[in-house]
């Protein structure tokens, strides 16, 4: 009976998806059992109307303000960052929400109808000329075109804010939601490959297709058919809900982070320095084993007053904590110190951010006055993004297959470290950098050569494929140092932490697209490097100061890494 279970649970890892179990298959729902690969279909099709929904109302977000709304180009620049800031720093503040109260299927519920109501409010911006502002050619001669009234942007940006609610309980919660379908290992491995198939993917095709019909064809049908995918994506989702296995909510790890600080500083007077006359909380079967009464470690010393059990902080019945945010156990504060620990090098990563932040917004401007032409076809400005996406996927793969078994071929056997592969990200991105200064510096030539500086809607004739060199260099950075900073939070960080390496990645993110606006304005406001005309502006500057400052971040990183020592290797 065990050999005969066991194999179908091989069979079921190694063919994915679409070899399911006859019987779930027959009764799917027969007995108390649920989840597993029958839930998969209803997910597929929520992650993908999820991806493009979200690629396009925001992958053509700088050409729409730009062309509709009349927004000066470099302040539609900073606006497309500031959002895609929000989409990636929200889905952190709903896993917390996720993990503490509801659990993840009704987060991820609310947040695909919220997504139905984003794309309705981005297809009525569009549709209802009131929404917008008249339309305009601006060009030399011409009069200034009319700037939309308070109410049509705060239309606008209540699409937006719909979109940022719907990505903070979608985005992760979905990812975790599918992985509870699954008690194996090996099927939650499969799960993960698929689900970032699919939310790449999805990507893509959102920011070449629907780029494609909002720019020739119309911004109502583009915006619509974005809308069309949300709402089968919300369908499918509750299609299968009496599928679904539905874990309860376990209460967010941050808690436990909060109560050391909070107990620490209730006992600042606490002294801590001699460790061995004092007795310190292990939790209820520790309570009252002297033997066990080991002190936390010595680094951060001052969080380990918060493990000190004082008088009446501590239940000696039973060993509960009568107090709990007065004593938290040892484990609780040696968690903190873990996240402690890999802060510097976290830190050193939120530069990669914003030069990238800097580059996708720029880089569609760059392709607005530069030659699109594709042959027939005329390539969206939007759209040249897409090869970073796809140089992620391509890297991903070259890197599993091929750099990977090289490197353990001359290293005899030896895997890279986490810390190994982001510093190969950090290298990338400084030429990625440099290669976009290259590219601005060309087609400026071609402005002055022409004497169109003053001319804010003349196209250089330099091909603006040339941006897809810098986009892919820093699509192969991504490829590098994103999964590699996943990888070392989720080696590094304590088992009641795991949860929060993804958050921590998106923190990286969504600080270095608010940063990167930061660092416009000042740029802005101390140089003449940015001005509205794209043809009179110094771009390229711009991008040499992020490849001067990405090259200082590697040598920070670097010093970093050297000191860091891993906690965890080869667990």
């Amino acid at each position: 009976m065990g050999s005969m279970e066991e194999s179908r649970q091989v069979h079921r890892s190694s063919a994915g998806w679409m070899a399911v179990d006859g019987e779930a298959l027959r009764h799917p729902t027969a007995g108390r059992k649920k989840g597993g690969w029958v839930t998969f279909p209803f997910m597929a099709v929520t992650m993908a109307g999820l991806g493009l929904a979200t690629a396009g109302a925001t992958g053509n977000l700088v050409v729409y303000l730009v062309k509709e709304y009349h927004v000066p180009s470099v302040d539609a620049a900073q606006i497309s960052t500031v959002v895609l800031g929000c989409l990636s720093v929200a889905p952190v503040a709903g896993a917390i929400v996720a993990d503490a109260f509801f659990g993840c299927y009704p987060v991820v519920a609310v947040a695909m109808a919220f997504s139905v109501l984003a794309l309705l409010v981005f297809t009525l911006t569009a549709s209802v000329p009131g929404l917008r502002p008249p339309a305009c050619t601006p060009g030399p001669g011409l009069p200034p075109c009319e700037a939309a009234t308070a109410g049509q942007m705060a239309a606008l940006y209540a699409g937006v804010l719909l979109l940022c609610v719907s990505a903070a309980g979608a985005r992760f919660n979905l990812a975790t939601m599918g992985a509870d379908q699954f008690e194996s290992p090996a099927d939650r491995d499969v799960f993960f490959n698929w689900y970032f198939i699919f939310l790449y993917g999805s990507s893509v095709l959102g920011s070449t297709v629907l780029v494609y019909v909002e720019d020739s064809v119309s911004w109502q049908l583009g915006f619509g058919l974005a809308g069309v995918a949300s709402a089968v994506a919300l369908a499918a989702l509750l299609l299968g809900a009496r599928y679904y296995r539905r874990p309860a909510a376990q209460g967010s790890p941050f808690t436990g982070i909060a109560r050391v600080i909070i107990a620490a500083a209730r006992k600042r007077k606490v002294n801590v320095a001699a460790s061995g006359e004092l007795k310190f909380y292990h939790g209820r079967r520790m309570a009252s084993e002297d033997d066990d009464n080991f002190p936390p470690s010595n680094s951060f010393r001052f969080l380990n007053r918060a493990a000190v059990i004082p008088d009446g902080d501590v239940n000696p019945a039973d060993g509960e904590a009568a107090r709990p945010w007065r004593v938290c156990t040892v484990q609780q504060v040696e968690d903190l110190k873990a996240v402690l620990r890999i802060l510097p090098l976290w830190s050193s990563s939120i530069i990669l951010s914003v030069s990238i932040g800097v580059q996708i917004n720029f880089s569609v401007l760059e392709a607005l006055v530069m030659d699109r032409a594709l042959g027939r076809f005329t390539v969206p400005a939007a759209s040249f993004f897409v090869s970073s996406l796809f140089a992620v996927v391509v890297f991903l793969g070259l890197i599993d297959r091929a750099i990977l078994p090289l490197w353990r071929r001359l290293t005899g056997g030896h895997v890279p470290t986490p810390l190994q592969r982001i510093g190969a990200g950090h290298a990338l991105t400084v030429v990625s950098m440099a290669a976009s200064a290259a590219v601005e510096r060309a087609r400026l030539a071609t402005v002055r050569a022409h004497g169109e500086e003053g001319n804010p809607v003349w196209a250089s004739p330099l091909p603006a494929m040339w941006l897809v060199l810098p986009l892919a260099l820093a699509g192969a950075g991504e490829a590098f140092h994103f999964p590699g900073q996943v990888t070392l939070y989720y080696q590094e960080f304590p088992p009641s932490l795991k949860n929060t390496a993804t958050g921590m990645v998106a923190m990286i993110i969504a600080l270095g697209f608010y940063l990167s606006t930061a660092l416009v304005d000042v740029v802005r406001s101390a140089t003449a490097w940015l001005p509205d005309n794209m043809n009179a502006s110094r771009l390229e500057n711009l991008y040499w100061l992020l490849a001067v400052l990405v090259a200082v971040n590697f040598a920070y990183y670097l010093t970093c890494a050297k000191l860091y020592k891993y906690q965890n290797a080869g667990k």
